[in-house]
């Protein structure tokens, strides 16, 4: 999927898909695309990074594997496509969305409009086989992606760093091993199960855009306008 990346992406992760695991690791994709059912799509595997070019990535949030339900997926963590049903971890963050600053819950997941402000939605595994859950987790993309993650950390230019959830916060050391400059957001995930125990009331869109206002930095505008 080298030839997937599309913007300044390519040239920052060439070494690395260079590497001999990357070709195993996209070996074993490709296998499980010819034998079973993979989201998201081949064609969209790498949409986050499509979207927003390393150099304009203000704000990442770091999910862990792709949806696995049909129709769901779209390359981008906690996004599903137009017209899809919300999950209930989607659904939870625009209630805390509503909550902290006020916007209307969308009626549609697609999380696009972030992401063209410079939101990184990163998975930490970027594939998935049809109704299994971490089922291509230990097969290589989470040495891809940690490496994603210090890249963007060694980036001198500032970078909030969004961590719900144990998972994510793993790669707390990642990004202060490789830059002291970035703002890291932690809470609970959002899932059902943890969403009561601190990431509802956790404030995290108005943090973020009070912290971009601080450097500079244009804010998101959170609220995803129904076309």
């Amino acid at each position: 999927m080298k030839d997937a990346l599309k913007n300044d992406w390519q040239e920052i992760l060439s070494a690395e898909m260079n590497q001999p695991y990357y070709g195993e690791l996209q070996s074993f994709v490709a296998q499980q695309y010819n034998i079973s059912t993979v989201y998201p799509p081949k064609d969209e595997v790498m949409s986050a990074f499509n979207s927003v070019p390393y150099k304009e990535v203000k704000v990442v949030i770091l999910g862990q594997d792709p949806y696995h339900g049909p129709g769901q997926a779209n390359g981008m963590c906690f996004s599903v496509k137009p017209g899809v049903q919300q999950p209930p971890s989607l659904r939870n963050i625009f209630k805390e969305l509503h909550q902290d600053i006020g916007c209307e819950i969308p009626k549609e997941g697609y999380l696009m409009g972030w992401a063209k402000q410079g939101v990184f939605l990163l998975n930490t595994v970027l594939t998935v086989r049809q109704g299994e859950a971490n089922s291509h987790r230990g097969m290589g993309w989470e040495q891809f992606t940690d490496t994603v993650i210090a890249k963007l950390a060694e980036r001198p230019d500032p970078i909030i760093f969004v961590l719900w959830g144990r998972p994510a916060q793993t790669k707390r050391t990642i990004i202060e091993k490789h830059g002291e400059h970035h703002y890291i957001l932690q809470a609970p995930h959002p899932s059902p199960l943890s969403a009561h125990r601190g990431f509802f009331g956790s404030k995290p869109f108005s943090q973020i855009n009070a912290k971009l206002s601080e450097w500079g930095k244009q804010p998101i505008e959170w609220c995803l306008i129904e076309s």
